[in-house]
């Protein structure tokens, strides 16, 4: 976000977050990497103590009581140390806290969120199965009814936390006849249920994240661990396109940001041909326009945050906000990052400069929580039905008509 349009208050939060993010030990974030560190506990621990997890839950359930304008500040600033930092900390701070505060008991609410923001539970979300992510509502983990419990079984993979999380957000198949709006249930799935993790993969980027395929064998779940009621997970999942696109969107400018900063150092200090490269436009141009892109993707962050936060769209339109941010500003980031180690030459695709490991995570970005494609099939969808809408209405002028011949018989033919 633009300092300038920040309040005191949010300039604080960001120099709260900047600040931790600065504290992280060098060799912390090489270990990640390394995958020597499965799961970042510790970092996740520090970020609880200074305030950071947890930002828009209630102050009643141990939260900042903050909006999403405050949210994206610190999901963009601590993901400078690394992509997984931010999917890592916005998983268990922002996004399962988002389906709890939206869908929960006070019940849920009292016995979960107040563990998560001090950052003594870690959670995880669980939707991709090894036969498909994007297709959501074909799942085939299914919860069966035993008594006053429900019996689990399935699989999900890919989960960030999978390795690591105390609890998790399980969407199960509990009535197979029924359609996308009535055929699922959504679970509060503690570990200690018997929670299997069965294989972490060995990831291109985005390391030490503890992403795991998860295994759920005859896991018994009391009824009282059922989120948002039986049959009824669609509104908890239709929410959750918030943090899961928006958020992600949000984060990747702190991580493609230390690309293009060291990028620009570099193209000040490296000489050829008897002057620094900046001097070249065939250079700085790069530079110019990873800039642009960056301020672009951030624009384009605020507004969507002012928009959630305003509460005056109505949900189909904060939804093609939220779709339309995650693909242009992950894509856009992914761009940053190329034109970055472009302009750094062969020295950038070393491991003397971290650009290949930025370059190595952000691939990532347009993959997960919702592919490019699935945003563009959602965007299209949600601007068709604006159209036709307008249209239906006569709220705007019909430039259609504005050219000479544009009521000429026998030209337009649709047919």
């Amino acid at each position: 976000m633009y300092e300038f349009l920040m309040t005191p208050e949010q300039i604080e939060h960001r120099d709260n977050a900047r600040e931790f993010a600065k504290s992280i030990d060098r060799q912390y974030l090489l270990d990640m990497d390394a995958d020597k560190i499965k799961y970042p506990k510790e970092f996740i621990k520090e970020a609880a103590r200074r305030g950071l997890v947890g930002i828009r839950v209630p102050k009643k359930y141990g939260g900042r009581g903050m909006h999403w304008a405050d949210e994206v500040i610190s999901l963009e600033e601590i993901a400078v140390n690394g992509y997984i930092m931010s999917c890592t900390y916005g998983v268990t701070g922002c996004l399962v806290p988002e389906a709890i505060m939206f869908s929960g008991t006070e019940e849920q609410k009292m016995k979960y969120l107040p563990g998560i923001c001090k950052a003594e539970i870690f959670a995880a979300e669980c939707l991709t199965e090894p036969r498909g992510g994007s297709d959501f509502f074909g799942a085939t983990t299914t919860a069966v009814q035993d008594g006053d419990d429900f019996i689990l079984n399935g699989q999900k993979r890919f989960i960030v936390g999978g390795e690591g999380a105390d609890i998790f957000l399980v969407y199960a198949k509990t009535n197979p006849e029924g359609g996308p709006q009535n055929s699922m249930t959504c679970f509060i799935v503690e570990r200690d249920m018997g929670v299997k993790t069965e294989y972490q993969y060995g990831l291109m980027g985005c390391r030490g994240g503890g992403t795991a395929r998860l295994v759920f064998d005859n896991v018994r779940v009391p009824k009282e661990n059922v989120l948002g009621g039986v049959n009824n997970a669609y509104p908890t999942f239709y929410q959750m396109m918030i943090p899961e696109r928006f958020g992600t969107a949000a984060m990747t400018i702190g991580a493609a940001r230390p690309a293009l900063e060291i990028a620009t150092d570099y193209t000040m200090k490296r000489k050829a041909f008897g002057k620094t490269i900046n001097r070249f436009q065939g250079v700085s141009f790069k530079i110019a326009e990873a800039a642009i892109k960056l301020d672009a993707c951030r624009s384009v962050i605020y507004t969507t945050a002012q928009a959630v936060d305003s509460g005056k769209c109505e949900p189909e339109y904060v939804r093609r906000l939220c779709s339309q941010s995650k693909k242009f500003v992950t894509e856009s980031c992914w761009d940053v990052a190329n034109l970055s180690m472009q302009c750094m030459g062969g020295i950038g695709y070393t491991d003397v400069y971290p650009i290949e490991k930025i370059v190595r995570d952000l691939r990532l970005a347009t993959i997960w929580t919702g592919t490019s494609e699935i945003m563009l099939n959602i965007v299209q969808h949600e601007w068709y039905t604006e159209r036709r809408e307008e249209l239906k209405n006569l709220s705007k002028r019909n430039s259609e008509c504005d050219c000479i011949n544009a009521f000429a018989d026998g030209e337009k033919i649709y047919e």
